[in-house]
């Protein structure tokens, strides 16, 4: 069985984000990047699963400019077999990155799509039911466990829900979108850092693959969030109920 996983390129989580002075978005230029934390989840999940001996080969996707080689060399420096890579200079959002993941499942025929469960950029938490959506399959999102059985192509889901652990169990080929829970990324050795230069990336077009990029939203403005006051000490329990009743207005 084939493992496909899409990762994506973001603003590294530790930096700080700043907006940009006309509020378009937000400063990207000499700004640390990294692969998005959960598709990181994403892929340490499917290399488990190969080395376990349920998959025989994993391939990392990566969509957007053509610095997403860069994410994709850390995906196979982790241990991708192979990886591919869609050169779009427009904004991708989760519908078109849906689209183009069903047409790389129609080439390549992986029994298994595993995504993370959103992006830290825009936190949209959508491709992945979007792509199950498209190609009819079923979907396990939120996943904090997975269990596959080869033989009877079945995947056994643990997915967190508001009120607990909700298992599940889909017939395979399936869509997974991972949690944080679900493990711990690997770091890439500097041996498979090396190997990885020599690993393949093919290359497409959305056009080659028969997608039209035509945005259907539009983000009017980004601000960053209002400041948070200061904190103010208390000396006693009367003068705090005091300032909750009179300052703060909740009592």
């Amino acid at each position: 069985m084939k493992i496909m996983v899409a990762v994506k390129r973001v603003v590294d989580y530790a930096v700080k984000i700043r907006v940009k002075p006309d509020k378009t978005g937000v400063v990207t230029q000499n700004v640390k990047m990294s692969m998005n934390p959960f598709c990181e989840i994403a892929l340490e999940e499917a290399l488990r699963i190969r080395e376990a001996g349920l998959a025989s080969e994993v391939v990392a996707v990566s969509m957007g400019p053509s610095q997403c080689i860069d994410t994709l060399r850390t995906g196979l420096a982790m241990g991708a077999d192979r990886g591919i890579h869609v050169e779009a200079d427009d904004s991708l959002y989760p519908l078109y990155v849906a689209k183009i993941l069903k047409k790389l499942v129609e080439i390549e025929k992986p029994g298994l799509l595993i995504l993370g469960k959103q992006a830290i950029d825009d936190d949209c938490n959508q491709a992945g039911q979007m792509v199950a959506g498209l190609l009819n399959w079923p979907q396990g999102t939120f996943a904090s466990k997975v269990v596959l059985d080869k033989e009877k192509q079945v995947a056994t889901v643990d997915r967190e829900v508001d009120d607990g652990i909700e298992t599940i169990s889909l017939n395979l080929p399936a869509v997974i979108t991972t949690d944080l829970r679900l493990n711990q990324p690997r770091y890439a050795t500097l041996p498979n850092i090396m190997k990885a230069k020599k690993k393949p990336i093919k290359k497409f077009t959305p056009e080659e693959l028969s997608v039209e990029i035509k945005p259907d939203l539009e983000i009017v403005e980004v601000t960053e969030p209002p400041k948070r006051k200061s904190g103010v000490i208390v000396s006693s329990v009367d003068e705090l109920i005091d300032k909750l009743k009179h300052e703060a207005n909740v009592i």
